[in-house]
Protein backbone atom coordinates (compact mmCIF):
# COMPACT_ATOMS: atom_id res chain seq x y z
CA UNK A 1 0.00 0.00 0.00
CA UNK A 2 2.83 2.42 0.88
CA UNK A 3 4.74 1.56 -2.29
CA UNK A 4 1.75 2.51 -4.44
CA UNK A 5 0.98 5.63 -2.35
CA UNK A 6 -2.26 4.19 -0.98
CA UNK A 7 -3.61 4.36 2.56
CA UNK A 8 -5.17 1.35 4.25
CA UNK A 9 -8.60 2.03 5.74
CA UNK A 10 -8.47 -0.05 8.92
CA UNK A 11 -12.15 0.61 9.59
CA UNK A 12 -13.05 -1.31 6.43
CA UNK A 13 -10.28 -3.92 6.59
CA UNK A 14 -11.41 -7.51 7.06
CA UNK A 15 -9.31 -10.60 7.69
CA UNK A 16 -10.55 -13.95 6.41
CA UNK A 17 -8.60 -17.01 7.53
CA UNK A 18 -9.07 -20.18 5.45
CA UNK A 19 -7.74 -23.09 7.53
CA UNK A 20 -6.69 -26.36 5.96
CA UNK A 21 -8.70 -29.47 6.71
CA UNK A 22 -7.89 -30.72 10.20
CA UNK A 23 -5.64 -27.79 11.04
CA UNK A 24 -5.50 -26.72 14.70
CA UNK A 25 -7.27 -23.57 15.87
CA UNK A 26 -4.82 -20.68 16.06
CA UNK A 27 -5.00 -16.98 16.75
CA UNK A 28 -4.66 -15.49 13.28
CA UNK A 29 -5.06 -11.87 14.37
CA UNK A 30 -2.68 -9.38 12.81
CA UNK A 31 -1.54 -5.94 13.93
CA UNK A 32 -1.48 -3.11 11.40
CA UNK A 33 -0.29 0.32 12.52
CA UNK A 34 -1.13 -0.47 16.12
CA UNK A 35 -4.65 -1.77 15.35
CA UNK A 36 -5.57 -5.42 15.78
CA UNK A 37 -7.49 -7.02 12.92
CA UNK A 38 -9.21 -10.23 14.00
CA UNK A 39 -10.47 -12.93 11.63
CA UNK A 40 -14.14 -12.76 10.66
CA UNK A 41 -16.48 -15.56 9.63
CA UNK A 42 -17.14 -13.97 6.25
CA UNK A 43 -15.95 -11.07 4.12
CA UNK A 44 -17.45 -9.31 1.12
CA UNK A 45 -15.34 -8.64 -1.96
CA UNK A 46 -16.59 -7.42 -5.36
CA UNK A 47 -20.14 -8.44 -4.57
CA UNK A 48 -19.19 -11.94 -3.38
CA UNK A 49 -19.54 -12.99 0.26
CA UNK A 50 -16.73 -15.41 1.08
CA UNK A 51 -16.88 -17.47 4.27
CA UNK A 52 -14.03 -19.15 6.07
CA UNK A 53 -15.25 -22.63 5.07
CA UNK A 54 -15.76 -21.74 1.37
CA UNK A 55 -19.27 -23.19 1.41
CA UNK A 56 -20.73 -19.86 0.16
CA UNK A 57 -23.82 -20.31 2.33
CA UNK A 58 -23.96 -16.61 3.23
CA UNK A 59 -23.59 -15.57 -0.41
CA UNK A 60 -26.26 -18.00 -1.60
CA UNK A 61 -28.65 -16.83 1.11
CA UNK A 62 -28.13 -13.17 0.18
CA UNK A 63 -28.62 -13.81 -3.55
CA UNK A 64 -31.72 -15.89 -2.88
CA UNK A 65 -33.23 -13.16 -0.70
CA UNK A 66 -32.55 -10.42 -3.28
CA UNK A 67 -33.86 -12.45 -6.22
CA UNK A 68 -37.06 -13.45 -4.45
CA UNK A 69 -37.71 -9.82 -3.58
CA UNK A 70 -37.30 -8.90 -7.26
CA UNK A 71 -39.62 -11.71 -8.38
CA UNK A 72 -42.23 -10.59 -5.88
CA UNK A 73 -42.23 -7.08 -7.36
CA UNK A 74 -42.64 -8.18 -11.01
CA UNK A 75 -46.35 -7.96 -11.80
CA UNK A 76 -47.98 -10.92 -13.62
CA UNK A 77 -50.13 -8.70 -15.88
CA UNK A 78 -47.10 -7.76 -18.04
CA UNK A 79 -46.57 -9.37 -21.41
CA UNK A 80 -44.40 -12.47 -21.59
CA UNK A 81 -41.65 -10.58 -23.44
CA UNK A 82 -41.59 -7.76 -20.89
CA UNK A 83 -41.61 -10.21 -17.98
CA UNK A 84 -38.73 -12.18 -19.48
CA UNK A 85 -36.66 -9.01 -19.94
CA UNK A 86 -37.24 -7.97 -16.33
CA UNK A 87 -36.48 -11.44 -15.00
CA UNK A 88 -33.25 -11.70 -16.98
CA UNK A 89 -32.14 -8.22 -15.89
CA UNK A 90 -33.08 -8.45 -12.20
CA UNK A 91 -32.79 -12.16 -11.39
CA UNK A 92 -30.81 -14.19 -13.91
CA UNK A 93 -28.01 -11.61 -14.01
CA UNK A 94 -27.59 -11.97 -10.23
CA UNK A 95 -27.63 -15.76 -10.45
CA UNK A 96 -24.90 -15.64 -13.10
CA UNK A 97 -22.62 -13.15 -11.32
CA UNK A 98 -19.40 -14.94 -10.29
CA UNK A 99 -21.25 -18.26 -10.49
CA UNK A 100 -18.07 -20.05 -11.60
CA UNK A 101 -17.01 -19.96 -7.92
CA UNK A 102 -19.99 -22.18 -7.11
CA UNK A 103 -18.80 -24.98 -9.40
CA UNK A 104 -18.35 -28.21 -7.47
CA UNK A 105 -20.67 -27.37 -4.60
CA UNK A 106 -23.12 -30.13 -3.60
CA UNK A 107 -26.64 -30.01 -4.99
CA UNK A 108 -28.09 -29.27 -1.54
CA UNK A 109 -25.99 -26.09 -1.32
CA UNK A 110 -27.15 -24.59 -4.62
CA UNK A 111 -30.75 -25.83 -4.32
CA UNK A 112 -32.01 -22.39 -3.12
CA UNK A 113 -30.64 -20.80 -6.29
CA UNK A 114 -32.24 -23.50 -8.44
CA UNK A 115 -35.58 -22.88 -6.75
CA UNK A 116 -35.25 -19.18 -7.57
CA UNK A 117 -34.56 -19.98 -11.22
CA UNK A 118 -37.56 -22.33 -11.30
CA UNK A 119 -39.78 -19.61 -9.85
CA UNK A 120 -38.45 -17.15 -12.42
CA UNK A 121 -39.28 -19.51 -15.30
CA UNK A 122 -42.81 -20.05 -13.98
CA UNK A 123 -43.28 -16.31 -13.65
CA UNK A 124 -42.26 -15.70 -17.26
CA UNK A 125 -44.90 -18.16 -18.51
CA UNK A 126 -47.39 -17.24 -15.74
CA UNK A 127 -47.55 -20.83 -14.50
CA UNK A 128 -48.47 -22.09 -11.05
CA UNK A 129 -45.84 -23.10 -8.56
CA UNK A 130 -46.69 -26.76 -9.18
CA UNK A 131 -46.01 -26.61 -12.94
CA UNK A 132 -43.24 -28.83 -14.28
CA UNK A 133 -40.24 -26.55 -14.84
CA UNK A 134 -38.04 -28.59 -17.22
CA UNK A 135 -39.95 -27.71 -20.43
CA UNK A 136 -40.09 -24.08 -19.30
CA UNK A 137 -36.31 -23.91 -18.89
CA UNK A 138 -35.86 -25.56 -22.27
CA UNK A 139 -38.15 -23.02 -23.94
CA UNK A 140 -36.17 -20.17 -22.41
CA UNK A 141 -32.82 -21.83 -23.25
CA UNK A 142 -31.79 -21.54 -19.59
CA UNK A 143 -29.29 -24.05 -18.27
CA UNK A 144 -29.82 -25.21 -14.67
CA UNK A 145 -27.74 -23.48 -12.01
CA UNK A 146 -25.10 -26.22 -11.69
CA UNK A 147 -24.70 -26.44 -15.47
CA UNK A 148 -24.43 -22.65 -15.78
CA UNK A 149 -21.49 -22.52 -13.36
CA UNK A 150 -19.73 -25.41 -15.12
CA UNK A 151 -20.35 -23.80 -18.50
CA UNK A 152 -18.72 -20.54 -17.41
CA UNK A 153 -15.67 -22.42 -16.09
CA UNK A 154 -15.36 -24.33 -19.36
CA UNK A 155 -15.63 -21.13 -21.39
CA UNK A 156 -12.84 -19.56 -19.31
CA UNK A 157 -10.67 -22.66 -19.80
CA UNK A 158 -11.35 -22.58 -23.55
CA UNK A 159 -10.40 -18.91 -23.77
CA UNK A 160 -7.23 -19.53 -21.75
CA UNK A 161 -6.26 -22.42 -24.04
CA UNK A 162 -6.82 -20.22 -27.10
CA UNK A 163 -4.88 -17.28 -25.65
CA UNK A 164 -7.82 -14.89 -25.37
CA UNK A 165 -8.12 -14.96 -21.56
CA UNK A 166 -6.17 -12.76 -19.09
CA UNK A 167 -2.55 -13.82 -18.40
CA UNK A 168 -3.27 -15.35 -14.98
CA UNK A 169 -5.74 -18.04 -16.21
CA UNK A 170 -3.48 -18.72 -19.19
CA UNK A 171 -0.60 -19.52 -16.83
CA UNK A 172 -2.71 -22.28 -15.24
CA UNK A 173 -3.47 -23.99 -18.56
CA UNK A 174 -1.04 -26.60 -19.90
CA UNK A 175 -1.72 -28.53 -23.13
CA UNK A 176 -1.71 -32.30 -22.72
CA UNK A 177 1.37 -33.96 -24.17
CA UNK A 178 1.28 -37.78 -24.14
CA UNK A 179 4.48 -39.60 -23.13
CA UNK A 180 4.57 -41.31 -26.54
CA UNK A 181 3.01 -40.60 -29.95
CA UNK A 182 -0.73 -41.14 -29.63
CA UNK A 183 -3.78 -40.06 -31.56
CA UNK A 184 -4.89 -38.06 -28.51
CA UNK A 185 -1.96 -35.66 -29.06
CA UNK A 186 -4.04 -33.67 -31.55
CA UNK A 187 -7.29 -33.79 -29.58
CA UNK A 188 -6.69 -30.48 -27.79
CA UNK A 189 -6.83 -31.94 -24.29
CA UNK A 190 -5.46 -30.12 -21.24
CA UNK A 191 -3.31 -31.40 -18.41
CA UNK A 192 -5.11 -31.64 -15.07
CA UNK A 193 -3.80 -28.90 -12.72
CA UNK A 194 -1.71 -29.96 -9.76
CA UNK A 195 -2.78 -29.06 -6.22
CA UNK A 196 0.84 -28.76 -5.11
CA UNK A 197 3.01 -25.71 -5.43
CA UNK A 198 5.56 -25.96 -8.26
CA UNK A 199 8.79 -27.64 -7.11
CA UNK A 200 7.33 -28.53 -3.70
CA UNK A 201 6.79 -31.95 -2.15
CA UNK A 202 4.17 -30.55 0.19
CA UNK A 203 0.53 -31.48 -0.34
CA UNK A 204 -0.48 -27.93 0.58
CA UNK A 205 -2.88 -26.56 -2.00
CA UNK A 206 -1.78 -23.44 -3.88
CA UNK A 207 -5.19 -22.79 -5.42
CA UNK A 208 -5.43 -19.58 -3.41
CA UNK A 209 -1.89 -18.44 -4.14
CA UNK A 210 -1.14 -14.91 -5.34
CA UNK A 211 -1.56 -13.82 -8.90
CA UNK A 212 1.91 -14.19 -10.47
CA UNK A 213 1.33 -11.04 -12.52
CA UNK A 214 0.89 -9.04 -9.31
CA UNK A 215 4.05 -10.25 -7.59
CA UNK A 216 6.94 -7.83 -7.95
Amino acid sequence: MSTHHLKLNLGKTELLFLPAKGSPTIDASITVEGSIVSPSQSARSLGMTLDNQLCFSSHIAAITRTCRFSLHNIRPFLTQEATQLLVQALVISRLDYCNSLLAGLPACAIKPLQLVQNAAARLVFNQSKFAHVTPLLSSLHWLPIAARSRFKSLVLAFQAARGTAPPYPQSLITPYTPPRPLRSASSGKLTAPSLRAPGSRSSRSHLFGPDPSLVE
